[in-house]
C-alpha cells in the first residue's frame, strides 16, 4: 500500500518503485575529434533498475567522433530494454 501521497502520480511512482523500480540512466561516452573528451548521453526513457550496470558496461566500450548532435542515437533498444542511448549534447 502506498500512504502520504497528495497526487496520483505519486502513489503510482511509489506502487512503481515496490514492484518494478526503473530509473532513466545518465552518462557520458568518449568523444573524439572534438574539443571536449566526453559527450553527455542519457536513456530516452527509463529503464528497470536491475539493467543499469549491464548498460554502463555497455557505454564503456562506446566512443563518438565529433561532431554529434543532440537527440542522436548512440545504442538502440540498449540491453533489450526497449528504451534507445542518446546524446544529449550537440559537441
Amino acid at each position: 500500500a502506498v500512504s502520504g501521497n497528495t497526487c496520483p502520480r505519486g502513489a503510482e511512482y511509489g506502487r512503481n518503485e515496490i514492484s518494478n523500480p526503473t530509473r532513466v540512466l545518465t552518462s557520458t561516452v568518449r568523444l573524439t575529434g572534438g574539443s571536449l573528451r566526453r559527450c553527455p548521453v542519457r536513456t530516452n526513457k527509463a529503464v528497470p533498475r536491475e539493467k543499469l550496470l549491464e548498460i554502463m558496461k555497455l557505454l564503456d566500450g562506446i566512443e563518438l567522433v565529433s561532431p554529434v548532435s543532440a537527440g542522436q542515437t548512440v545504442i538502440s533498444d540498449v540491453a533489450g530494454t526497449g528504451a534507445d542511448v542518446i546524446v544529449t549534447r550537440s559537441l
